[in-house]
């Protein structure tokens, strides 16, 4: 009996699910597999973290705000060159986050991330995320 070899697709989706999950599990390492070059852009931020040390930061500081922060996706949709996924995102300030101390107050914030491929490869290159800040600052007292 011959398997059938999985499409570029079922891959990409594997790999941003084990990138979304990894997160989850606060297995920075796993997730950092999960890209040809490490790479996030937060557009409502204007922040862009590019390459392993810079993503490893990314991650001491989100966490070091957030220790619970942890998405859970809504949808999936594919085209050409990536995988869109839609999210909420939640967690609880415990920690300061850039010079705002911490609130104990939790958000939820629906996002949207492009996760970006090179042609015909099956690892991630750029993970750029929407979201509209106000709506996490707004639950977290600050606006």
């Amino acid at each position: 009996m011959t398997i059938p070899a999985t499409t570029l697709r079922d891959r990409r989706e594997a790999v941003v699910r084990e990138h979304m999950e990894s997160e989850n599990r606060l297995d920075f390492e796993a997730t950092l597999r999960t890209f040809a070059h490490p790479r996030y852009e937060l557009i409502a931020t204007g922040e862009v973290f590019d390459g392993a040390d810079a993503v490893r930061g990314y991650y001491a500081a989100s966490r070091a705000a957030f220790p619970d922060q942890r998405n859970t996706i809504h949808a999936m949709h594919h085209c050409d060159d990536g995988v869109i996924v839609e999210f909420d995102l939640l967690g609880t300030h415990k920690g300061p986050m850039r010079d705002i101390p911490p609130t104990a107050r939790a958000f939820t914030c629906r996002m949207v991330a492009l996760f970006l491929f090179d042609q015909g490869a099956d690892r991630i290159v750029c993970e750029r995320v929407y979201f509209d800040s106000a709506t996490i600052l707004r639950q977290l007292g600050i606006l």
